[in-house]
């Protein structure tokens, strides 16, 4: 037990050490493309109640229902609660980024991993989305919403600390009529992705889905004689010569990206594809429209 216990503070350091220039990069994006955008936030606040919440950090003292706040019990905060509106319910942003060992391969094309661009992403659109008055929420269990930018910081902890999940969302409860983005590379096979997009519209939540891909990944540039290796346990497969399956390649790479915008427009869902070696304001500027124009 001695080991583990000395190792904890040295990976908390290690955590901690990585979060400041992550964050510090996601605001400066956020930053950028706010200059060019309007906040999301609606005037006027629904009066049909949806459900009582937690207090987090940041809500106004003003909201808190003291009366269901004075059954639970417990002191403050931890025994406070705030009620929700379905207008507002309908206001939180739920994200999501894959944590699968394929998000973690770079091509000597890109200057970063796809997991590394797509933190920086979630980041900067949860940076933005609080500036416009919204609340977010990361996509795993016991999550909580944050409703302003000092809980960013708790937000990027959640991404370095998540592990491999299958390339799948996490079934977790999510508000009705609420939001989601996911990242990921979406090369898993269309019948399970239409599955899992089939589980958000039951809910039912709309959202917009961005596929982050690495320059080689989508143009196949190597020549000769290649032996690509599966990161997923996919297996190897030695190809003896590349250029010969690149447009084959390029057919079913565009096949699967027509088949996923045909199932995130029928669920409601936009869609959207990001290279690593592209700049990401062009990105969070795309995404962030799209979220307002649904």
């Amino acid at each position: 037990m001695a080991a583990p216990l000395a190792a904890a503070p040295l990976a908390a350091e290690a955590l901690g050490s990585r979060l400041p220039p992550l964050l510090v990069a996601a605001d400066r994006v956020a930053s950028t493309v706010a200059q060019g955008v309007h906040g999301r936030r609606r005037v006027g606040q629904g009066d049909s109640f949806w459900q009582f919440r937690h207090f987090v950090s940041g809500d106004p003292l003003a909201r808190i229902d003291w009366r269901q706040s004075a059954k639970s019990g417990r002191g403050a905060p931890e025994g406070w609660f705030i009620r929700e509106t379905e207008w507002e319910a309908a206001q939180t942003v739920c994200l999501w980024r894959d944590a699968s060992p394929s998000m973690r391969w770079r091509s000597r094309q890109a200057a970063v991993e796809k997991r590394e661009r797509a933190n920086l992403l979630l980041l900067s659109l949860a940076s933005l989305l609080l500036r416009g008055g919204e609340r977010v929420m990361m996509m795993h269990q016991n999550a909580r919403p944050v409703a302003s930018r000092s809980g960013l910081d708790r937000l990027a902890a959640a991404l370095q600390l998540a592990d491999d999940d299958g390339g799948q969302p996490p079934a977790i409860p999510l508000p009705r009529y609420g939001s989601v983005v996911l990242f990921s590379d979406f090369l898993s096979p269309l019948p399970e992705l239409r599955a899992m997009l089939g589980r958000f519209a039951a809910v039912p939540v709309t959202g917009y889905l961005l596929q982050i891909l690495d320059p080689a990944e989508a143009v196949l540039p190597y020549q000769g004689r290649i032996r690509f290796r599966g990161v997923e346990k996919e297996g190897d497969a030695l190809i003896p010569r590349v250029e010969s399956v690149r447009d084959a390649y390029a057919e079913r790479l565009k096949a699967q990206q027509d088949g996923l915008a045909a199932m995130c427009a029928s669920a409601g869902f936009g869609f959207g594809v990001h290279r690593t070696d592209h700049p990401p304001e062009m990105a969070l500027l795309s995404l962030y429209t799209a979220l307002g124009t649904r």
